[in-house]
């Protein structure tokens, strides 16, 4: 018998031609290929890795972010917008906002108060809902928080970063204070706190830079508050003096004459110890003198006058000086003086 040769028609040609230029396309590009054949022999076009990033905006539909360790204690606020989802239950699934109430109005529900309510509080609050109303004997119920109400604490004043402190649930005074780095040198010993709802709105708290922090720890600041961190009071000790300038009011906020004159880095040569005076502002605006001998400070035989803030310790160089320098003259002195804080 003779083998028989069979011319190859145009068409079969062309397919042999194609068959033999995939196969190297394939071997060269394998994801390709495992891209567009999957094992149940579908077809399916390719796909970009996508590399999954928290997001800046928590409240972008679709974002991702992390969970933050004081999550399982937010507490939920007017505002909030929740995703409910009832198990086997999809009429009363779906998206639910906290009303100005603090009510969450589900669908066949009366209105269910979780404002104040943690997320696995609300969510018992849900289900003893459905039971004591008898829509459903067991129901089982999951919450998302999809978009947030207020989530930030602003601190402003002597701190050394004021601004805006992320704040999901309430921390102690003295955590938000060292959310922004801490006080700066020339903080006073007052904090104001304004509640964004509270009563009162506003209350301040006594603390020392580095002193006993009990009293602020035990203060709660909430999403929404305003904290300031009052500046320490300034004396100004001016005249002849070694270093005159203007003197932050630091710990206890309290300052007399001999102590302000200390900071000063004493008198010098020059000075007129027993003309020494204060000027001090009244609650009327008005502007006195108080003489001050600081000999007699000196020798134990006066009690050295308290200050306040703004007061001005002028210390004259001669009598003739003394009588030519004016009160107003002595306060325009302040503008120009350096502002020290003493540690």
């Amino acid at each position: 018998m003779h083998n028989a040769k069979h011319p190859l028609t145009p068409a079969i040609a062309e397919a042999a031609l194609a068959a033999i230029l995939i196969v190297p396309a394939l071997a060269f590009h394998p994801a390709a290929f495992a891209q567009s054949v999957q094992p149940n022999g579908t077809q399916q076009s390719p796909s970009p890795q996508l590399e999954t990033r928290p997001q800046s905006n928590p409240n972008s539909p679709g974002s991702v972010i992390s969970v933050p360790e004081d999550f399982a204690s937010l507490k939920l606020a007017p505002g909030f917008l929740l995703n409910l989802v009832v198990y086997d239950e999809p009429d009363f699934s779906g998206p639910v906002r906290i009303d100005n109430e603090g009510n969450l109005n589900v669908a066949f529900l009366k209105p269910v108060h979780v404002s104040g309510d943690t997320v696995v509080q609300a969510k018992a609050a849900i289900e003893k809902a459905f039971r004591d109303q008898g829509i459903l004997k067991n129901p089982q119920v999951s919450i998302d928080v999809q978009q947030f109400a207020t989530t930030t604490a602003t601190v402003i004043g002597e701190v050394q970063n004021p601004g805006k402190v992320e704040l999901l649930a309430p921390h102690s005074l003295l955590e938000v204070i060292g959310m922004t780095g801490g006080e700066t040198n020339l903080a006073g010993n007052v904090i104001e706190v304004k509640r964004a709802d509270g009563d009162p709105p506003t209350k301040s708290y006594h603390y020392a830079r580095g002193g006993d922090a009990t009293e602020i720890r035990d203060v709660m600041v909430h999403p929404g508050d305003t904290v300031i961190v009052k500046r320490a009071g300034i004396v100004y000790v001016l005249g002849a003096v070694n270093r005159p300038g203007g003197y932050a009011m630091q710990e206890q906020g309290e300052l007399n004459v001999a102590q302000a004159v200390s900071l000063a880095q004493g008198l010098s040569m020059q000075a007129k110890v027993d003309a020494l005076r204060v000027v001090q502002k009244q609650p009327d605006g008005k502007m006195i003198e108080i003489p001050v001998s600081y000999k007699k400070i000196m020798d134990g035989k006066e009690s050295p006058l308290m200050l306040a803030a703004g007061d001005i310790v002028y210390v004259p160089v001669s009598k003739m000086k003394t009588v030519l320098s004016s009160t107003m003259g002595v306060i325009g002195q302040t503008s120009a003086a350096a502002i020290y804080v003493v540690h």
